[in-house]
Protein backbone atom coordinates (compact mmCIF):
# COMPACT_ATOMS: atom_id res chain seq x y z
CA UNK A 1 0.00 0.00 0.00
CA UNK A 2 1.07 3.59 -0.62
CA UNK A 3 2.28 5.48 2.43
CA UNK A 4 -0.73 7.39 3.86
CA UNK A 5 1.35 10.55 4.18
CA UNK A 6 1.89 10.57 0.41
CA UNK A 7 -1.84 10.31 -0.18
CA UNK A 8 -2.44 13.09 2.31
CA UNK A 9 0.09 15.28 0.51
CA UNK A 10 -1.64 14.60 -2.80
CA UNK A 11 -4.99 15.89 -1.53
CA UNK A 12 -5.84 19.51 -2.30
CA UNK A 13 -8.96 20.76 -0.56
CA UNK A 14 -10.29 23.98 0.92
CA UNK A 15 -7.59 24.04 3.59
CA UNK A 16 -4.67 23.68 1.17
CA UNK A 17 -3.41 24.98 -2.16
CA UNK A 18 -1.79 23.50 -5.24
CA UNK A 19 1.69 24.72 -6.08
CA UNK A 20 3.39 22.90 -8.93
CA UNK A 21 6.79 23.17 -7.29
CA UNK A 22 5.58 21.14 -4.31
CA UNK A 23 4.40 18.13 -6.34
CA UNK A 24 6.67 15.67 -8.14
CA UNK A 25 5.70 13.94 -11.35
CA UNK A 26 7.86 10.86 -10.74
CA UNK A 27 7.46 8.96 -7.48
CA UNK A 28 9.56 5.80 -7.18
CA UNK A 29 8.36 2.97 -4.98
CA UNK A 30 10.31 -0.27 -4.71
CA UNK A 31 7.64 -2.66 -5.93
CA UNK A 32 7.91 -5.90 -7.90
CA UNK A 33 5.54 -6.60 -10.78
CA UNK A 34 3.91 -9.34 -8.73
CA UNK A 35 3.40 -7.08 -5.70
CA UNK A 36 1.93 -4.39 -7.93
CA UNK A 37 -0.47 -6.83 -9.55
CA UNK A 38 -1.55 -8.37 -6.23
CA UNK A 39 -2.10 -5.01 -4.53
CA UNK A 40 -4.11 -3.64 -7.42
CA UNK A 41 -6.27 -6.77 -7.68
CA UNK A 42 -6.93 -6.75 -3.91
CA UNK A 43 -8.08 -3.15 -3.98
CA UNK A 44 -10.28 -3.65 -7.04
CA UNK A 45 -11.94 -6.65 -5.37
CA UNK A 46 -12.65 -4.52 -2.31
CA UNK A 47 -14.02 -1.73 -4.51
CA UNK A 48 -16.28 -4.22 -6.25
CA UNK A 49 -17.77 -5.39 -2.93
CA UNK A 50 -18.33 -1.81 -1.80
CA UNK A 51 -20.00 -0.91 -5.08
CA UNK A 52 -22.32 -3.91 -4.73
CA UNK A 53 -23.34 -2.77 -1.25
CA UNK A 54 -23.77 0.78 -2.50
CA UNK A 55 -26.02 -0.44 -5.31
CA UNK A 56 -28.15 -2.45 -2.89
CA UNK A 57 -28.40 0.51 -0.50
CA UNK A 58 -29.47 2.97 -3.25
CA UNK A 59 -28.50 6.09 -1.30
CA UNK A 60 -25.09 7.12 -2.63
CA UNK A 61 -23.05 7.34 -5.78
CA UNK A 62 -19.40 8.13 -6.50
CA UNK A 63 -18.04 10.35 -9.29
CA UNK A 64 -14.40 10.02 -10.34
CA UNK A 65 -13.10 12.91 -12.45
CA UNK A 66 -9.87 12.47 -14.41
CA UNK A 67 -8.00 15.40 -15.95
CA UNK A 68 -4.50 15.42 -17.39
CA UNK A 69 -2.30 16.43 -20.25
CA UNK A 70 -2.31 14.15 -23.30
CA UNK A 71 -0.61 10.74 -22.82
CA UNK A 72 -0.65 11.04 -19.02
CA UNK A 73 -2.42 7.68 -18.69
CA UNK A 74 -6.07 8.47 -18.06
CA UNK A 75 -7.44 5.65 -20.20
CA UNK A 76 -5.19 2.93 -18.79
CA UNK A 77 -5.69 4.07 -15.20
CA UNK A 78 -9.46 4.05 -15.57
CA UNK A 79 -9.28 0.61 -17.18
CA UNK A 80 -7.13 -0.88 -14.40
CA UNK A 81 -9.18 0.62 -11.56
CA UNK A 82 -12.57 -0.28 -13.02
CA UNK A 83 -11.78 -3.77 -14.35
CA UNK A 84 -13.24 -6.29 -11.91
CA UNK A 85 -16.21 -4.14 -10.87
CA UNK A 86 -19.61 -5.23 -12.14
CA UNK A 87 -20.05 -3.36 -15.47
CA UNK A 88 -23.68 -2.64 -14.54
CA UNK A 89 -22.43 -0.65 -11.57
CA UNK A 90 -20.09 1.67 -13.47
CA UNK A 91 -20.74 4.40 -16.04
CA UNK A 92 -17.69 5.72 -17.92
CA UNK A 93 -18.06 8.77 -20.11
CA UNK A 94 -15.46 10.61 -22.17
CA UNK A 95 -16.22 14.23 -22.98
CA UNK A 96 -15.16 15.37 -26.44
CA UNK A 97 -15.76 18.54 -28.43
CA UNK A 98 -19.25 19.84 -27.54
CA UNK A 99 -22.00 19.02 -30.03
CA UNK A 100 -24.43 21.59 -31.40
CA UNK A 101 -27.02 20.35 -28.92
CA UNK A 102 -24.60 20.71 -26.02
CA UNK A 103 -23.55 24.19 -27.13
CA UNK A 104 -27.21 25.24 -27.09
CA UNK A 105 -27.22 24.75 -23.29
CA UNK A 106 -25.07 26.03 -20.41
CA UNK A 107 -21.61 24.49 -20.05
CA UNK A 108 -22.63 22.21 -17.15
CA UNK A 109 -25.68 20.78 -18.90
CA UNK A 110 -23.92 17.90 -20.61
CA UNK A 111 -22.10 16.72 -17.49
CA UNK A 112 -25.21 16.98 -15.34
CA UNK A 113 -26.92 14.58 -17.76
CA UNK A 114 -24.10 12.04 -17.28
CA UNK A 115 -23.96 11.96 -13.49
CA UNK A 116 -24.07 8.46 -11.97
CA UNK A 117 -27.36 7.24 -10.56
CA UNK A 118 -27.70 6.04 -6.99
CA UNK A 119 -25.59 2.97 -6.32
CA UNK A 120 -23.22 3.57 -9.22
CA UNK A 121 -19.64 4.71 -9.77
CA UNK A 122 -19.41 7.31 -12.52
CA UNK A 123 -16.14 8.04 -14.29
CA UNK A 124 -15.51 11.21 -16.29
CA UNK A 125 -12.57 10.93 -18.69
CA UNK A 126 -12.14 14.69 -19.07
CA UNK A 127 -15.10 16.63 -17.78
CA UNK A 128 -16.63 20.05 -17.11
CA UNK A 129 -13.09 21.17 -16.28
CA UNK A 130 -12.30 21.35 -19.98
CA UNK A 131 -14.37 24.55 -19.82
CA UNK A 132 -11.73 26.23 -17.64
CA UNK A 133 -8.68 24.44 -19.05
CA UNK A 134 -8.57 24.07 -22.84
CA UNK A 135 -10.90 27.06 -23.22
CA UNK A 136 -8.58 29.17 -21.10
CA UNK A 137 -5.62 28.26 -23.29
CA UNK A 138 -7.76 28.69 -26.43
CA UNK A 139 -10.35 31.35 -25.50
CA UNK A 140 -11.66 31.44 -29.07
CA UNK A 141 -13.62 28.30 -28.14
CA UNK A 142 -15.63 30.44 -25.73
CA UNK A 143 -16.66 32.76 -28.54
CA UNK A 144 -18.26 29.77 -30.33
CA UNK A 145 -20.57 29.27 -27.33
CA UNK A 146 -22.67 32.35 -28.22
CA UNK A 147 -22.71 33.76 -24.70
CA UNK A 148 -24.24 37.17 -23.93
CA UNK A 149 -21.60 39.89 -23.96
CA UNK A 150 -18.92 37.63 -25.47
CA UNK A 151 -18.48 38.62 -29.10
CA UNK A 152 -14.69 38.26 -29.28
CA UNK A 153 -11.74 37.01 -27.26
CA UNK A 154 -11.24 40.57 -25.99
CA UNK A 155 -14.54 40.31 -24.09
CA UNK A 156 -13.23 37.44 -21.90
CA UNK A 157 -11.73 38.81 -18.70
CA UNK A 158 -10.65 37.34 -15.35
CA UNK A 159 -14.13 37.77 -13.90
CA UNK A 160 -15.44 35.42 -16.56
CA UNK A 161 -13.20 32.63 -15.27
CA UNK A 162 -14.02 33.41 -11.65
CA UNK A 163 -17.73 33.10 -12.49
CA UNK A 164 -17.11 29.70 -14.07
CA UNK A 165 -15.18 28.53 -11.03
CA UNK A 166 -18.08 29.63 -8.83
CA UNK A 167 -20.53 27.71 -11.03
CA UNK A 168 -18.40 24.57 -10.77
CA UNK A 169 -18.07 24.86 -6.99
CA UNK A 170 -21.83 25.30 -6.60
CA UNK A 171 -22.54 22.37 -8.94
CA UNK A 172 -20.19 20.01 -7.09
CA UNK A 173 -21.45 21.15 -3.70
CA UNK A 174 -25.03 20.51 -4.82
CA UNK A 175 -24.44 16.97 -6.05
CA UNK A 176 -22.30 16.21 -2.98
CA UNK A 177 -25.12 17.21 -0.65
CA UNK A 178 -27.43 14.96 -2.63
CA UNK A 179 -25.37 11.82 -2.19
CA UNK A 180 -22.66 11.91 -4.87
CA UNK A 181 -19.11 11.74 -3.54
CA UNK A 182 -16.83 13.66 -5.91
CA UNK A 183 -13.17 12.62 -6.25
CA UNK A 184 -11.04 14.57 -8.74
CA UNK A 185 -7.66 13.42 -10.06
CA UNK A 186 -5.03 15.45 -11.88
CA UNK A 187 -2.55 12.95 -13.35
CA UNK A 188 0.62 15.01 -13.21
CA UNK A 189 2.93 13.90 -16.02
CA UNK A 190 6.21 15.63 -16.87
CA UNK A 191 7.01 17.23 -20.21
CA UNK A 192 9.83 14.73 -20.85
CA UNK A 193 7.71 11.70 -20.00
CA UNK A 194 4.89 12.94 -22.20
CA UNK A 195 7.35 13.29 -25.10
CA UNK A 196 8.53 9.70 -24.67
CA UNK A 197 4.99 8.34 -24.52
CA UNK A 198 4.00 10.25 -27.63
CA UNK A 199 7.05 8.84 -29.44
CA UNK A 200 6.17 5.34 -28.26
CA UNK A 201 2.62 5.84 -29.49
CA UNK A 202 3.94 6.62 -32.96
CA UNK A 203 6.05 3.46 -33.00
CA UNK A 204 3.24 1.08 -32.00
CA UNK A 205 0.70 0.42 -34.77
CA UNK A 206 -1.99 -0.65 -32.32
CA UNK A 207 -1.78 2.80 -30.71
CA UNK A 208 -1.89 4.84 -33.91
CA UNK A 209 -5.60 5.40 -33.37
CA UNK A 210 -4.65 7.54 -30.36
CA UNK A 211 -2.21 9.68 -32.31
CA UNK A 212 -3.19 13.22 -33.16
CA UNK A 213 -0.81 15.78 -34.63
CA UNK A 214 -2.60 18.41 -32.57
CA UNK A 215 -1.31 16.75 -29.39
CA UNK A 216 2.25 17.49 -30.50
CA UNK A 217 1.45 21.08 -31.36
CA UNK A 218 -0.19 21.62 -27.97
CA UNK A 219 3.12 20.91 -26.24
CA UNK A 220 4.14 24.44 -27.22
CA UNK A 221 1.42 25.64 -24.81
CA UNK A 222 2.64 23.47 -21.91
CA UNK A 223 3.16 26.34 -19.46
CA UNK A 224 -0.20 27.85 -20.37
CA UNK A 225 -1.88 24.55 -19.59
CA UNK A 226 -0.01 24.17 -16.31
CA UNK A 227 -1.14 27.64 -15.28
CA UNK A 228 -4.72 26.79 -16.24
CA UNK A 229 -4.60 23.58 -14.16
CA UNK A 230 -3.15 25.46 -11.20
CA UNK A 231 -5.88 28.07 -11.35
CA UNK A 232 -8.67 25.53 -11.81
CA UNK A 233 -7.50 23.29 -8.98
CA UNK A 234 -7.01 26.11 -6.51
CA UNK A 235 -10.37 27.72 -7.27
CA UNK A 236 -12.45 24.52 -7.23
CA UNK A 237 -10.90 22.49 -4.42
CA UNK A 238 -13.24 21.91 -1.52
CA UNK A 239 -13.75 19.55 1.37
CA UNK A 240 -16.68 17.95 -0.48
CA UNK A 241 -14.89 17.74 -3.83
CA UNK A 242 -11.12 17.59 -3.29
CA UNK A 243 -8.47 17.33 -5.97
CA UNK A 244 -5.69 14.74 -5.82
CA UNK A 245 -2.41 15.50 -7.59
CA UNK A 246 -1.08 12.11 -8.71
CA UNK A 247 2.52 11.64 -9.92
CA UNK A 248 1.99 10.12 -13.38
CA UNK A 249 5.46 9.35 -14.76
CA UNK A 250 5.34 5.87 -13.20
CA UNK A 251 2.09 4.26 -14.32
CA UNK A 252 2.15 1.55 -11.63
CA UNK A 253 2.48 4.06 -8.81
CA UNK A 254 -0.21 6.24 -10.42
CA UNK A 255 -2.72 3.38 -10.63
CA UNK A 256 -2.06 2.20 -7.08
CA UNK A 257 -2.45 5.72 -5.69
CA UNK A 258 -5.74 6.27 -7.51
CA UNK A 259 -7.10 2.87 -6.46
CA UNK A 260 -6.12 3.35 -2.83
CA UNK A 261 -7.62 6.84 -2.64
CA UNK A 262 -10.93 5.68 -4.12
CA UNK A 263 -11.03 2.63 -1.86
CA UNK A 264 -10.26 4.56 1.33
CA UNK A 265 -12.82 7.24 0.56
CA UNK A 266 -15.51 4.67 -0.21
CA UNK A 267 -14.65 2.81 2.99
CA UNK A 268 -15.20 6.04 4.91
CA UNK A 269 -18.76 6.36 3.61
CA UNK A 270 -21.80 4.92 5.33
CA UNK A 271 -22.17 2.03 2.89
CA UNK A 272 -23.73 -1.24 4.03
CA UNK A 273 -26.30 -3.81 3.04
CA UNK A 274 -29.84 -2.51 3.48
CA UNK A 275 -31.84 -3.95 6.35
CA UNK A 276 -33.89 -7.02 5.50
CA UNK A 277 -37.67 -6.82 5.59
CA UNK A 278 -39.16 -7.81 8.92
CA UNK A 279 -40.63 -11.09 7.68
CA UNK A 280 -37.71 -12.12 5.43
CA UNK A 281 -37.25 -15.51 7.15
CA UNK A 282 -40.91 -16.35 6.81
CA UNK A 283 -40.82 -15.30 3.16
CA UNK A 284 -37.77 -17.51 2.53
CA UNK A 285 -39.49 -20.47 4.14
CA UNK A 286 -42.56 -19.93 1.99
CA UNK A 287 -40.40 -19.56 -1.14
CA UNK A 288 -38.63 -22.86 -0.39
CA UNK A 289 -41.99 -24.59 0.13
CA UNK A 290 -43.31 -23.29 -3.20
CA UNK A 291 -40.17 -24.38 -5.02
CA UNK A 292 -40.24 -27.83 -3.46
CA UNK A 293 -43.82 -28.33 -4.68
CA UNK A 294 -43.02 -27.57 -8.32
Amino acid sequence: MINPSLLSHARIDRASAYNRADHVTNLHIDLSDEDYKNQLEDMVRSLSKLQEKMFAQQKRSVLLVFQAMDAAGKDSTIERVITGINPQGVDVYSFKKPSELELSHDFLWRVNARLPGKGKIGVFNRSHYEEVLVTRVHPQFIVYQNLPGIDSVDDINEQFWQDRFESIRSFENHISKNGTTVIKFFLNVSLDEQKQRLLDRMEEPDKHWKFKLGDIKERARWEDYQHAFEQAINHTSSENAPWYIIPADDKKVMRLMVSQIVLELMQSLDIDWPASVANVHADISEAKRLLSEE
